[in-house]
């Protein structure tokens, strides 16, 4: 039982009951039948069965789930792709793996150095090309802040580029005297309060910024954004038009167990939420090309998590040479990634109606993922937005400031949702590819941060006895965080804690403590001339192979081309090491 929960709350079994409600709606979500009807072959278990997050919703238990249904679909394509076996296979997960996978960018580390350490910067590629992250004052200009009026608060978000936003209010887009952490809020927040919210967000649409009023829950599902989108199942796989005849999987090269061995997908992305998509589909051996145009902007440390398993390359979209190389790749391509600005790859021709169209032409059908912030429905639909943003505009920042005692917003630590939202956009994309191999046909999946939040809301957040408990066991210095506190600033306080008090999530690899593995995993990256450590892949299906074959690199390491992987991560220097 759970040592800071009520005596009859139990992660895992909480954990299995949201899995149950979502294979009960199979039919909704549009998965292979088979995750219903093997539902009872999905297992779920912990070390410990504590709640491991200082957070009102129940995060853990969600992710695993999530982790459960993706093991499940992943156990339908294998029994397409290499028979059925005499019984339904095994999927397994772990609690303690989920917990990680939700906040796998601050377990990673290159040469012993994590996203928090200052050193770190001379081990990566300087993708941070406007200075949005590296400068504290510029990356400041993504956070919570007060507004003109008591009690109303504003999420503004300068995103890779900073100056347009801190012009936006007043300021200059670089302050070489302003350093100091305290300062740096008491200079920005002290120009946000001189707007309203109202004033706030018409000058952020007009610049198109990835802004929002921080709303509480009720408030949001009675906005007309809300009232729809509640509504909606927490991510959608469609069909695309065509009619197309069933795409087999590539035959097997090798009589390895991955599931998607010679399976393409191009990844339009950055960030966290969409590499998440296809690091997923690395994991069951995708062959995973991830394209970033050289003239924008990434987080730098990101990639040591997000980019393993795959290939990354720099083609620039907005030029003839670029559109002529793009275009060969997508000729032959299965699974098609996008998590840009809705409307920004349809703007290039590139959208997944011009894809179907390809597909229909080529008389092979094609999965077409789209992951972004607000949804694809509702007058919000269109904003730009991170998961600060969605966070703030469903109510999961208000519930945060809540759960810590306070009459104000606080934005939850670690990018969960963006793990989560991740992990529904993989799921969609498995789903498609069963679809398009046992039916036929393209189609078209759709995950959203806005939708992940609401998915945590639907499952119920920890009761009252539940979240005074938590709240009792975490340190004193998480409750003395601010609103204004950021999203560095908190994630590391909790980071700290969570080390102290439950050693077991943080084993280094190639140890073991009481018989327990790691969960994260070393290589040594031939790209980065270095040792990174990442987490492991959660879910463990009877069967099928779902290890990395190749360890991370930084953005535009590898040609734009398909016949690269033909050489696994050891004919490229990748070792893993333990």
């Amino acid at each position: 039982m759970a040592s800071n929960g009520e005596a009859n709350y139990s992660p895992v079994l909480e954990t299995s009951r949201i899995f149950s409600t979502l294979c009960d709606q199979w039919e909704r979500l549009n998965l292979p039948s088979e995750v219903l009807d093997n539902k009872d072959k999905v297992s779920f278990s912990s070390s410990h069965n504590e709640i491991y997050f200082p957070i009102p919703f129940k995060e853990t238990e969600t992710l695993a789930a999530l982790k459960g249904v993706e093991g499940s679909v992943a156990a339908a394509i294998a029994d397409l792709r290499f028979g059925q076996n005499a019984q339904p296979r095994g999927v397994k997960v772990s609690l303690e793996g989920a917990t990680a996978f939700g906040c796998q960018a601050y377990m990673a580390k290159i040469d012993g150095l994590s996203k928090l350490d200052p050193n770190v910067k001379s081990k990566l590629k300087d993708t941070d090309l406007f200075a949005a992250q590296s400068i504290p004052y510029r990356r400041m200009s993504a956070n919570l802040y007060k507004t003109k009026n008591p009690g109303e608060f504003y999420h503004i978000h300068g995103s890779l580029d900073a100056t347009t936003t801190l012009n936006m209010i007043g300021l200059e887009g670089h302050r070489p005297d302003v350093t100091d952490y305290e300062d740096i809020i008491r200079t920005i927040e002290g120009k946000v309060q001189q707007f309203s919210v109202a004033e706030l967000e018409e000058m952020n649409n007009a610049r198109r910024q990835a802004g929002i009023p921080v709303l509480k829950h009720e408030e949001f599902i009675k906005t007309p954004h809300g009232k729809l989108n509640v509504q909606e199942p927490a991510w959608k796989v469609t069909q695309l038009p065509g009619n197309l005849p069933p795409t087999p999987f590539p035959a097997n090269r090798d009589g390895n167990k991955k599931i998607l061995q010679g399976v393409k997908v191009l990844e339009m992305c950055r960030i966290i939420a969409g590499p998440t998509v296809t690091r997923i589909l690395a994991e069951y051996g995708a062959d995973v090309l991830k394209i970033t145009s050289p003239h924008l902007p990434d987080v730098p440390f990101f990639q040591v998590d997000g980019n393993m398993g795959k290939h990354a390359a720099d083609l620039d979209l907005k030029t003839e040479a670029g559109r002529a190389e793009f275009e060969k790749l997508v000729a032959d391509v299965d699974v098609i990634v996008d998590g840009y600005r809705p409307g920004a790859l349809e703007k290039l021709g590139y959208g997944p109606q011009a894809m179907a169209a390809l597909a229909e032409k080529r008389g092979k059908g094609i999965v077409y993922v789209n992951e972004n912030c607000f949804g694809y429905d509702g007058e919000w639909a269109g904003r730009a937005g991170w998961q600060q943003i969605a966070d703030c505009v469903t109510g999961l920042a208000w519930a945060q400031g809540q759960f810590m005692g306070l009459d104000a917003p606080v934005v939850p630590p670690f990018p969960i949702s963006d793990y989560g939202t991740g992990c529904m956009g993989a799921i969609a994309a498995l789903s498609g590819l069963y679809h398009r191999a046992k039916t036929g046909g393209s189609y078209h999946g759709k995950a959203s941060l806005m939708h992940y939040d609401l998915l945590l809301f639907a499952v119920g957040q920890y009761s009252a006895e539940v979240q005074a408990k938590l709240r009792a066991s975490v340190a004193p210095e998480f409750l003395k965080l601010r609103h204004c506190d950021s999203v560095d600033r908190i994630s590391s306080t909790v980071l700290r804690d969570m080390q102290k008090r439950f050693p077991h999530l943080y084993i280094d690899p190639g140890k073991e403590i009481e018989g327990r593995q790691p969960l994260v995993e070393r290589w040594f990256s031939h790209a980065y001339n270095a040792d990174i450590d990442v987490v492991r892949p959660v879910a463990a299906i009877e069967g099928v192979d779902n290890q990395f074959i190749r360890a991370s690199r930084p953005n535009g390491s590898d040609r734009a081309s398909w016949e690269d992987f033909r050489v696994d991560g050891e004919g490229e220097g990748d070792v893993r090491k333990s």
